[in-house]
């Protein structure tokens, strides 16, 4: 990579990477694994755009998922309801 490009998405890296460390310790404290979730660096290096990909997940794990994504929604529809 070019050091100019270099520079140029090193935030998006850094996002990329950080916002990875966020889910794998959120869902971790959810009592969830997703076994092949990573950040796409081949997609970001040639596009600029790194993706996170959160890859293959046995049912179980995205039952869990989903379970946490509706008690937050409520949970936000709770608190932020005036």
């Amino acid at each position: 990579m070019s050091s100019m490009l270099s520079r140029a998405t090193a935030e998006r890296r850094r996002q990329a990477a950080d916002v990875l460390d966020d889910l794998t310790t959120v869902l971790a404290l959810g009592g969830v694994r997703l076994p092949s979730v990573e950040v796409d660096w081949e997609h970001g290096r040639l596009t600029g755009c790194y993706l996170v990909s959160l890859g293959s997940a046995r049912a179980v794990e995205l039952l869990r998922i989903v379970d946490l994504l509706r008690k937050g929604l409520r949970y936000e529809r709770l608190t932020h309801d005036d």
